[in-house]
């Protein structure tokens, strides 16, 4: 599946002369978290969302004084004064995020996906030829995962091969099990070795789990001894 295949293709926007509050109605009476910014032409050339109108509700419900050490960390007067648009913005393009990341209508959704986490994005405009055509949020991402069904591996493998298979999977992970803890027996897997957290446990497990061809998941992992200190 690809961009095109889940995103929203009725898309809504904000233009830069928009107001705070009518974004702000946008965004609640959607049921959305950001959206993108418009101009007269129709390019994308901004991102607004919660994230920006909350400079506007941090400055109008706290009036303390910046501490000392901020204003020395926005001691540059361009640091100064996009931290004033931000909090005193009364327009879209004072407080939205130029900084348009933005993605094709013909990419993978795993990318997408990876794109979004590393970027921390909400949501991310979908491009064709430069002109907007859909918009792609998390919760687009999150009802594509729940139409995939899962892949069932229905062709039988020998212990032998599941075993290698496990270790692979584990491969180059701190937490990752040594092939001599590894034991593959009518499909089920014996997993033992030493452990220092449930994190690890879980990550073994899933390791395993994943594995098609594997039934059923068994432990023999322990916690290392701690001797009292004398």
């Amino acid at each position: 599946m690809r961009a095109q295949d889940i995103m929203t293709a009725s898309v809504i926007t904000a233009t830069p002369d928009m107001t705070i509050h009518e974004a702000a109605t946008l965004l609640v009476e959607n049921h959305i978290g950001s959206m993108p910014v418009v101009d007269e032409n129709g390019q994308v050339v901004g991102i607004v969302g919660e994230r920006d109108l909350l400079h506007r509700v941090e400055n109008s419900t706290c009036h303390r004084k910046r501490q000392w050490w901020l204003e020395l960390l926005l001691s540059s007067p361009r640091a100064q004064a996009a931290r004033y648009l931000k909090e005193h913005g009364r327009v879209v393009g004072d407080v939205m995020c130029e900084e348009v990341i933005s993605i094709s209508e013909d990419m993978p959704l795993q990318q997408i996906a990876d794109l979004m986490e590393r970027r921390r994005l909400d949501s991310v405009p979908v491009l064709k030829s430069g002109t907007l055509i859909g918009n792609l949020s998390r919760s687009n991402l999150i009802r594509a995962l729940a139409r995939i069904a899962p892949v069932v591996e229905l062709v039988s493998r020998d212990d032998a091969s599941l075993r290698e298979e496990i270790v692979r999977t584990m491969h180059g992970q701190s937490w990752g099990l040594p092939k001599n803890c590894v034991r593959v027996k009518d499909g089920v897997a014996h997993l033992c070795g030493v452990i220092e957290s449930v994190e690890e446990k879980r990550a073994i497990r899933v390791a395993a789990e994943s594995v098609p061809g594997v039934k059923r998941v068994e432990y023999h992992l322990e916690y290392p001894n701690v001797i009292p200190a004398l």
